[in-house]
C-alpha cells in the first residue's frame, strides 16, 4: 500500500499535484525542486513555485535528489521538475510522471506548447513509469481532450493539470493494484524541444492561424522600429479588404501571409500591457507602419 510519496517538481505547473496530493492523505518525506533562480530584475534569488508552496505546507525540501537514496518513500511522482532522474535513483524505488501530451507524441520538455504550435486537434496526459529513456516509460493512465484553435497555453495547463491530478488519483485508489498495469507506448516518438526566444518571434509571412497559435503561448513578440513588442491576444479579423501585407499595421489590424489578425492587448518597449486600441491612439504617427 502506498502511504509515502516522495514529490520532484519545480514550475507553476507542478503545484496542483503537489497540493493534490497532500490533500489526498498521503505523507511527503521529501519535495525536490530546481534551485533558486534570479527572476526578474535585481540580484535576489527567487525559490521556485514548488519550494514556495512546500515552505508554506511545512514540507522538507531539498534541491539535491540524491537525498532520495536515504529517503524512506513508496512512490516518487514527477512533475515538470526539469532534470533528468539517475539510474541509481530509479533503482531506489518506483518513479511516475506526469507527461502533458499524449505519448510518443511530443516527449520532451516544451509538449503543451508543441501541441499548439502545431495545431493538434487532440491532446492529454500520461500517467507513466520513468526509465532511462527519455519519456519512454510504459503507461498506467492516459486521459484525452479536444485542443480547438483558441485555448491559450494557460488554460491548457490548467485543464491539463486537472486531468492529470484525477488520472493519479484513479491510479492511487487501486491499492495494492496501482501501478502494476503497464502499457508500451505504440506509434512514432515526435520530440518537443525547449521553445528559444527566437521561436517565439512572430513571423508576420505565415498564416494568420499560425500567427495566432504562436501568441496563444504569451510569450510571442516581434519588432517595430527595431523595438521589442510582447503581443499577448489577437483574433483573425474577417477577409483582408484592407489588402495588407504580411507585418503592414493598419489601426490594430495586422496582414500576414493569408488573412489579417486583429490585435487585442500587447506591450510596447519600457510600457505596461495595453489594449491595442490604446496603444495605436497614442501613437504619434500611424500611418506605414510594419511589424518586422
Amino acid at each position: 500500500m502506498i502511504r509515502k510519496i516522495a514529490f520532484l517538481g519545480t514550475p507553476e505547473i507542478s503545484k496542483s499535484t503537489l497540493s493534490y496530493i497532500v490533500n489526498s492523505g498521503y505523507e511527503i518525506p521529501i519535495v525536490i525542486t530546481g534551485e533558486d533562480k534570479k527572476r526578474g530584475r535585481g540580484s535576489s534569488m527567487t525559490p521556485s513555485p514548488v519550494k514556495e508552496l512546500a515552505g508554506e505546507l511545512g514540507i522538507k525540501v531539498s534541491h539535491d535528489p540524491t537525498i532520495l537514496l536515504d529517503t524512506e518513500f513508496d512512490l516518487a511522482v514527477v512533475v515538470a521538475y526539469g532534470k533528468l532522474i539517475s539510474d541509481a535513483l530509479l533503482k531506489q524505488g518506483l518513479f511516475v510522471n506526469l507527461h502533458f501530451s499524449l505519448l510518443p507524441r511530443w516527449r520532451g520538455a516544451a509538449p503543451m506548447e508543441r501541441a499548439i504550435l502545431a495545431g493538434d486537434e487532440e491532446t492529454g496526459i500520461c500517467v507513466m513509469k520513468l526509465v532511462k529513456e527519455l519519456d519512454a516509460g510504459p503507461l498506467y493512465q492516459v486521459r484525452r481532450m479536444p485542443l480547438n484553435g483558441e485555448i491559450t497555453l494557460s488554460e491548457l495547463s490548467d485543464q491539463l493539470s486537472r486531468l492529470a491530478n484525477e488520472a493519479l488519483g484513479d491510479e492511487l485508489a487501486k491499492g495494492d493494484g496501482a501501478f502494476v498495469t503497464a502499457a508500451e507506448q505504440v506509434g512514432e516518438p515526435t520530440y518537443a524541444h525547449k521553445l528559444s526566444v527566437d521561436d517565439l518571434r512572430i513571423d508576420w509571412e505565415v498564416s494568420c492561424e499560425e500567427v495566432l497559435r504562436k501568441i496563444r503561448l504569451g510569450r510571442a513578440w516581434t519588432t517595430l522600429h527595431g523595438s521589442r513588442f510582447k503581443i499577448f491576444s489577437a483574433v483573425v479579423s474577417q477577409g483582408n479588404s484592407l489588402g495588407l501585407s504580411p507585418g503592414e499595421i493598419s489601426g490594430t489590424m495586422v496582414g500576414t501571409a493569408s488573412g489579417v489578425v486583429e490585435l487585442k492587448s500587447l506591450q510596447p518597449p519600457n510600457k505596461r500591457v495595453m489594449t491595442a486600441k490604446d496603444w495605436m491612439n497614442g501613437m504619434k504617427r500611424a500611418q506605414g507602419l510594419r511589424f518586422i
